[in-house]
């Protein structure tokens, strides 16, 4: 993670966490707004459902008349002119009258002879009124912008007090109530349907979703979605004229100052961000240049580069105290290399001196030797034979010496380079083994081939033979009994060659010094301790490696890895 990103958090997270809990109170008390704004809604939807409550208790008062027409009734005389008695002191009704178990009219009198508004009442709407000896009073119609209420009073011997009284008053009181601009006051059917008057809208709400929100637990709309807007108001229900009033708003406009101050708290935190972003912006360049300075001048010490110099100028504070002590201790440090080189080198002449001194003395004395009793005559010539042979073998150890040492120096130097190309690689194999024979068979080992017939591998087949002969003459060397076997196999992109001996084996430790030269496992063994680490350098020039893994007293397997073809 950057150092801009972490900074970046850490200046959200101290400025943002005191707002949380300021959040979560916002976020309670807007809730609480929204119900008491809401409460509001179903406060005014109480007091107009109140008033109609109020008039249905009133209508119920005003037709104790009906006592004082019983008799009339028995004597069937001034039954018309008592209802319309009643009808001019009581001038919100326009029709009143007497109905048999039927429906149908046995007297009715009206306000306006034009007045045609026929019963809507059914007989077994009245039967079921015959048994509750009490005003019923049926669900409100509209005429002409008024609301008209249908009641019927049950007499006796079956006969019914019948009458439609209008409330224009209400009519112009609801269009009248208003919260904010959307805000409204509408009388609802028991099946959901909305009354709207000339000057109201009408809102779009299917009367299902209305019948389903009255038989809720709750008083509150607190999203009543419609066709197009979505609302929210409250409601209350006015029983015995069969009704609901709801008060009903737009959420966009009843909510608005709760969604501007969400707005407001948006901004507030687009603002923090904003400048946290840009100050961890700042800061992680201020903190950044310097750190990644100091990140390279570490990369180029440990690559080796002593002479890298951090600018100073590009720290501030405690930074240019820290560049000034790396930059003084890379300089400490160049001159304890420098030193260190200078007893390493003089450690390794001295460790090449000792370890090629003697072998070069050996055969360097007994050319000597050989050619003091040559020269002095007094051999004869079968002595004389043996001696040459004798100054051959000194002369081809003396070479073989100086081969791998300057070996060792080539491959060092990069001077040694592969001409890859595909060989046959049991051919090669047996060509060696076949060298190692005599000596493999004075000690009694087996040697063994087991790689394919045409298995073909790409390499250099002369580095490829020395990497082969130098495993295997070890191999043979240190193996007292058993055997050495060669094998095979190739793995996706590389090619495998291992040499596994039933030798003396190696330890751990050995294992890791085995390639280092002049380093031998037995240190009164012949040769120099060059071979494998020449032979692990020829397989990493040909792109691969030599490896070795050994049990103690078990033996060891030096496996060679090369590519199958160049990269």
């Amino acid at each position: 993670m950057s150092i801009f990103s972490k900074l970046f958090k850490l200046f959200i997270t101290v400025v943002l966490m005191p707002l949380i809990p300021m959040a979560l109170l916002l976020a309670f008390y807007q809730s609480r707004q929204k119900d008491n704004l809401l409460e509001t809604h179903y406060n005014l939807a109480e007091v107009v459902s109140s008033d109609l409550n109020h008039y249905a208790e009133d209508l119920n008062w005003r037709l104790s008349f009906a006592s004082r027409l019983q008799p009339l009734l028995k004597q069937n005389k001034n039954i018309k002119a008592q209802l319309q008695e009643v009808l001019v002191q009581q001038p919100d009704m326009n029709v009143l009258g007497v109905l048999n178990e039927k429906g149908e009219n046995l007297f009715r009198v009206q306000r306006n002879e034009w007045y045609s508004t026929p019963n809507r009442l059914t007989a077994d709407v009245l039967a079921e009124m015959a048994k509750q000896p009490r005003i019923y009073i049926a669900p409100f119609e509209t005429a002409q912008g008024s609301l008209e209420f249908e009641f019927v009073f049950p007499l006796q011997d079956g006969l019914f007090l019948y009458g439609i009284t209008e409330r224009s008053d209400l009519a112009e009181r609801l269009q009248q109530m208003r919260i904010g601009k959307t805000g409204q006051v509408f009388l609802v059917s028991s099946d959901g349907v909305i009354y709207s008057g000339p000057s109201q809208w009408s809102p779009s709400i299917a009367p299902e979703k209305l019948k389903a929100a009255f038989a809720g637990k709750s008083r509150l709309f607190k999203g009543l979605a419609g066709a197009e807007d979505v609302f929210v108001g409250g409601f209350s229900a006015a029983k015995p004229l069969g009704m609901y009033v709801a008060v009903l708003q737009l959420r966009d406009e009843a909510y608005r100052s709760l969604y501007f101050s969400n707005i407001v708290l948006f901004l507030f935190l687009l603002a923090i961000a904003t400048l946290a972003y840009f100050g961890a912006l700042t800061f992680s360049r201020s903190l950044g240049e310097p750190i990644a300075e100091l990140a390279e001048g570490a990369k180029q010490v440990s690559q080796g580069n002593l002479e890298h110099h951090v600018k100073e100028e590009v720290g501030w504070g405690e930074f240019q105290e820290l560049i000034r002590s790396f930059n003084k201790m890379t300089a400490d440090l160049k001159d304890y290399q420098a030193l260190q080189l200078k007893n390493q080198v003089s450690e390794m002449k001295e460790h090449v001196f000792r370890s090629v001194a003697h072998d070069l003395r050996a055969p360097l004395l007994g050319l000597q030797g050989y050619i003091y009793i040559l020269s002095s005559g007094k051999i004869n010539a079968q002595e004389r034979e043996e001696y040459l042979n004798r100054m051959k073998e000194a002369a081809q150890d003396l070479s073989s010496l100086l081969e791998d040492v300057l070996a060792v120096s080539r491959v060092q130097a990069g001077m040694t380079l592969p001409q890859r190309q595909c060989l046959e690689l049991k051919p090669l194999v047996q060509s060696v083994l076949h060298t190692q024979e005599p000596v493999a068979a004075e000690k009694g080992l087996t040697l063994s081939c087991e790689v394919a017939e045409k298995f073909r591998i790409y390499a250099d087949p002369k580095l490829l033979r020395r990497i082969m002969n130098n495993l295997i003459s070890n191999a043979v060397k240190f193996t007292a009994q058993g055997s050495v076997r060669v094998s095979a196999w190739e793995e996706k992109e590389k090619t495998f060659i291992s040499v596994t001996d039933s030798g003396i084996g190696l330890t751990e430790k050995e294992c890791l010094e085995i390639f280092e030269k002049y380093r031998q496992v037995d240190e009164n063994a012949e040769g120099y301790g060059l071979g494998l680490f020449i032979s692990r350098q020829l397989a990493r020039a040909h792109g691969g490696d030599l490896t070795v893994s050994s049990v103690p007293q078990q033996g060891s397997t030096f496996t060679v890895c090369l590519p199958k073809e160049d990269a």
